[in-house]
């Protein structure tokens, strides 16, 4: 059973940072691209930023320079490194996976981030 766990969400102020983790079980994370999305209320789930299997990265334009996505695959594990946090970032944000091969793909349950004084 595959299995995406996000954690580190929270209340930040604005310009503070937090790092989320994503914690993968059931798949071997080198296989995949993995990726973050958001969600605001009332919005539409929106891409954060990917990472594919060779490191290569893509970032949504409204977090490129503040937002960092790496991944330890000896770990299974994905992170976002979030700084300089603005009101606008609040959201739940969704750990993915997706091999690209197979087309399949895996959503977590989502981690709120709220940014607000």
């Amino acid at each position: 059973q595959v299995q995406l766990v996000e954690s580190g969400g929270g209340l930040v102020q604005p310009g503070g940072s937090l790092r989320l983790s994503c914690a993968a079980s059931g798949i071997i994370l080198n296989y995949y691209t993995m990726g973050w999305y958001r969600q605001a209320p009332g919005k539409q789930r929106e891409l954060v930023a990917t990472i594919n299997s060779a490191g290569y990265t893509n970032y949504g334009d409204s977090v490129k320079g503040r937002f960092t996505i790496s991944r330890d695959n000896a770990l299974n594990t994905v992170y976002l490194q979030m700084n300089s946090l603005k009101p606008e970032d609040t959201a739940i944000y969704y750990c993915n996976a997706v091999r690209i091969v197979t087309k399949h793909t895996y959503w977590g349950r989502g981690t709120q981030v709220t940014v607000s004084s």
